[in-house]
């Protein structure tokens, strides 16, 4: 008799509230993350009006996730009886030192926000940034690729580009050609600028607007100097460019007029 009233008085101290409090911790558990899976659906779907780039929705979900996740977890093992607040502390201290570690890439992964918020270039475009050139293939939390002129792939870490000089080329829809060509003293100026302007004009891809720019801009060592300064789409800029110089090459040796170049007298004295 007196076994079973042990039995019983254990089941009532120890079993039953442990059991309640088990339940109600496994109860606090699922039903917090259903509802953190529920608030993250919503800010998600939040985040896909603002028209928010993928890559950042994602991150910023997966963060907010796990924050709640741990809210809720914490919150599990409080109902347990579990010393929560040193277990907060120890996170903290925790989350301190990693971040402390990894300062570098924390740097690269604010940069990368800052990219893909402010979309300094997106995919396609050709930028130059970091020292390098090229043609945007991937913006990532942590680093950009770039693919070079003679297909190189170039990793290059967020935090170098956003700290940095972002020329993107291929911001604007026009681009315009700064191109100097030098006659000699003895040709005739006027031949020359007429014959540059005719063969701007008849290129079809140089556009009329804005109105393309030739005059003498330098009266050199050994050259009269003429900038040529047309407007062109942003894609066709240096198929201009390199047809253009060319056709100026032939055109002048055609006509006769001179292209010079730098000469060295040497005297040498017996």
């Amino acid at each position: 008799m007196l076994e079973n009233l042990d039995i019983m008085k254990l089941v009532e101290t120890y079993v039953i509230p442990w059991g309640i409090n088990i339940a109600m911790a496994l109860a606090i558990f699922i039903i917090g993350r259903m509802i953190v899976s529920t608030l993250t659906k919503v800010l998600r779907t939040v985040l896909g009006k603002s028209k928010m780039d993928q890559i950042l929705i994602n991150f910023v979900a997966s963060i907010f996730k796990t924050i709640l996740l741990l809210f809720v977890v914490i919150a599990s093992l409080d109902k347990l009886g579990v010393d929560t607040t040193s277990l907060i502390a120890l996170l903290g201290a925790a989350g301190l030192a990693v971040g402390l570690a990894l300062q570098g890439s924390l740097q690269n992964f604010a940069s990368g926000v800052m990219l893909i918020i402010f979309r300094p270039f997106k995919a396609g475009d050709f930028v130059e940034v970091a020292g390098t050139s090229g043609v945007v293939e991937t913006i990532s939390i942590f680093s950009s690729t770039l693919r070079t002129g003679d297909n190189r792939e170039i990793i290059i870490p967020n935090g170098a580009i956003y700290g940095g000089t972002i020329t993107n080329n291929s911001a604007r829809d026009t681009r315009r050609i700064d191109m100097v060509f030098g006659i000699g003293y003895d040709d005739d100026i006027k031949k020359a600028k007429e014959l540059l302007d005719q063969m701007i004009n008849a290129d079809e891809r140089v556009l009329a607007d804005p109105k393309p720019v030739i005059a003498v801009s330098e009266l050199a060592d050994s050259s009269v100097n003429f900038v040529v300064r047309p407007w062109v789409k942003t894609g066709d800029y240096w198929a201009v460019k390199w047809d253009f110089t060319e056709a100026v090459k032939l055109k002048f040796d055609e006509v006769g007029i001179s292209i010079p170049y730098p000469q060295m007298d040497v005297h040498h004295d017996k």
